[in-house]
């Protein structure tokens, strides 16, 4: 055999050797390291479900009641999104809905729902964002208590507070001006020269209790239960 070739034979022998080598390693590496990495991510975004629907709300394992859910044109999703259901003493005491406002200035700005069986918001918070850095920060928790005012929050003040169907609700809604920025003549304060934001996630969190409550009886039955 020609050297040059035998050379070259020899050397493709013992590269493809250490690429079988390389290849196993890693993926020793990723089974030994993959349980942590899980059990790390799950401690993150319970740390995160936790910030919108506090303990005391529940005594279920939260992240096992977890299903998906169709695309939705309430919940601003274009593919199947999360929820998580809570429940206290073997009772639904409320939901996490992941929930998409399409109309963000710079695009769909992620948000994390906590709702309570009634109809109550317990806590809302942006996962997500590509909003202008500086103009948009306040949207995040970390940066700005401005996710706060939705806390406690409904879509009326004087909704009854377990409207069975969604026609009844229905009925009972007729004023959805509150659920605007102030400048809008809303409740919702915003930031001078940046009320696109504000104006998206306002919308996606009214639109999100709509959701809850068209799909109310479905979303708070047992996880062995068919989605919506």
């Amino acid at each position: 055999m020609n050297p040059i070739l035998r050379n070259a034979s020899r050397t493709s022998v013992i590269l493809f050797i250490f690429a079988i080598i390389g290849t196993a390693m890693m993926a020793y590496t990723f089974r030994q390291t993959r349980p942590i990495i899980e059990k790390s991510e799950q401690a993150e975004k319970l740390a995160l479900i936790d910030q919108v629907l506090p303990k005391a709300f529940y005594d279920n394992d939260l992240l096992a009641s977890h299903r998906e859910l169709p695309a939705d044109d309430l919940l601003g999703t274009r593919k199947s999104s999360g929820m998580w259901l809570a429940t206290k003493n073997n009772t639904p005491s409320g939901i996490v809905l992941e929930a998409i406002a399409p109309e963000g200035y710079s695009g769909d700005i992620s948000l994390l729902i906590g709702i309570t069986a009634e109809g109550v918001i317990t806590g809302v918070r942006v996962t997500k964002h590509k909003e202008t850095p500086g103009l948009g920060d306040y949207i995040e928790f970390a940066k700005s208590r401005w996710v706060l005012q939705f806390n406690g929050k409904r879509l009326e003040e004087n909704e009854p507070a377990q409207a069975a169907h969604w026609g009844e609700f229905r009925r009972s809604q007729n004023d959805k001006s509150r659920w605007r920025v102030k400048k809008d003549g809303g409740e919702f304060d915003s930031r001078a020269g940046a009320t696109i934001t504000p104006r998206a996630i306002v919308k996606a969190v009214r639109q999100a209790l709509e959701y809850f409550h068209k799909h109310r009886d479905v979303l708070l039955k047992p996880i062995e239960a068919s989605p919506v």
